[in-house]
């Protein structure tokens, strides 16, 4: 069974009704835009969806996928329904309240949008006027983003708490962890609560002191992972999914096909046509969504490996001034 960087399941994460619930939310948003989008009449030469697609019409063309493309469909919702859950919970893990966390997601996909529809406007249509200026638009969010949304940073965080570790002003770190929040705060925090106790304890050796504040450092580090990587495992699987599915449609889509060639007397070219266009948009729509799961999960599991050093780095900062200090 197919399992994340820290041993998640797929059945693990299926426990969860957030889970099953988007799910159920994307299968039935995506059985919704099959029926009434992609299959709207308007979109077919004579108003008949069983008939040709209207010249250009890219909604029809998808249409003619088949009864796989709204299972695509659905895997491509639920990457994106994952993947905007993992960013809000890693901006949340970074520090701050959930509006802080909220807001600066919301400038990262604005600024990813503006950056997105910049090089389209330059590539796609050539305007060299509108092109610039939402790139220009994007670097100015891009700043606001960098400069004015960066006071719970984790690199400032840690250095602050490291000062405070070394002129031994533990209550102060205290509230530093309670004022920053997120995980690494979350870590800290726990630890320290136990660094002070500690160190008024006259009945554990040095060593003992050192090794009961590590281990508390070690369970608060693994209760908060979870938090951190849960439900990667969605992406993981359907980045292998994804593609299966896309064959499984190809498979089906030249089933038609040839079916069509082998029919008596002159072959049916609307039904060989349907079946090739199933074919190649069911692959389509397989690579893109499993590049997309792909790209998605590295991307996450970078984030996290970065955050889960930091962790760690607090961690030792902790145990290490506890160790030269206390004798």
């Amino acid at each position: 069974m197919a399992k994340n960087s820290t041993g998640q399941t797929l059945k693990d994460a299926m426990s969860s009704v957030f889970a099953v619930s988007s799910l159920l939310i994307a299968l039935a948003a995506a059985i919704a835009i099959f029926i009434f989008v992609m299959g709207n009449p308007d979109n077919f030469q004579g108003g008949n969806p069983e008939g040709t697609p209207i010249p250009g019409n890219f909604l029809a063309m998808m249409y003619k996928g088949g009864i796989i493309v709204p299972i695509l469909l659905t895997c491509v919702l639920v990457i994106m329904i994952f993947s905007l859950e993992r960013l809000i919970t890693i901006e949340m893990a970074r520090g701050g309240s959930v509006g802080y966390a909220t807001f600066k997601l919301i400038l990262r996909l604005v600024s990813f949008l503006l950056v997105l529809g910049g090089f389209a406007y330059l590539i796609l249509v050539k305007d060299m006027i509108i092109g610039p200026i939402l790139i220009v638009a994007a670097l100015i969010v891009f700043g606001i983003l960098s400069l004015g949304m960066s006071k719970y940073n984790a690199g400032a965080f840690l250095r602050n708490l490291q000062t405070l570790l070394a002129s031994d002003q533990i209550e102060a770190a205290i509230a530093e962890c309670d004022k920053q929040k997120g995980s690494i705060a979350n870590v800290a925090r726990a630890t320290l609560g136990k660094y002070r106790e500690l160190q008024n304890d006259t009945r554990l050796e040095k060593e003992q002191k050192v090794l009961a504040l590590q281990k508390e450092f070690d369970e608060a580090a693994t209760l908060e992972a979870p938090m951190l990587s849960k439900n990667l495992v969605f992406l993981s699987t359907l980045a292998s999914l994804s593609v299966l599915i896309g064959l499984l449609g190809t498979v089906f889509g030249m089933i038609r096909a040839f079916a069509a060639l082998a029919s008596a007397g002159s072959p049916d070219a609307l039904a060989l046509a349907t079946g090739i266009s199933e074919a190649l948009i069911n692959t389509a729509f397989g690579i893109g969504g499993s590049a997309s799961a792909i790209i998605l999960f590295n991307y996450f599991s970078s984030v996290i490996d970065g955050m889960t050093f930091k962790i760690d780095e607090a961690g030792f900062s902790i145990v290490q001034t506890f160790a030269a200090t206390t004798k």
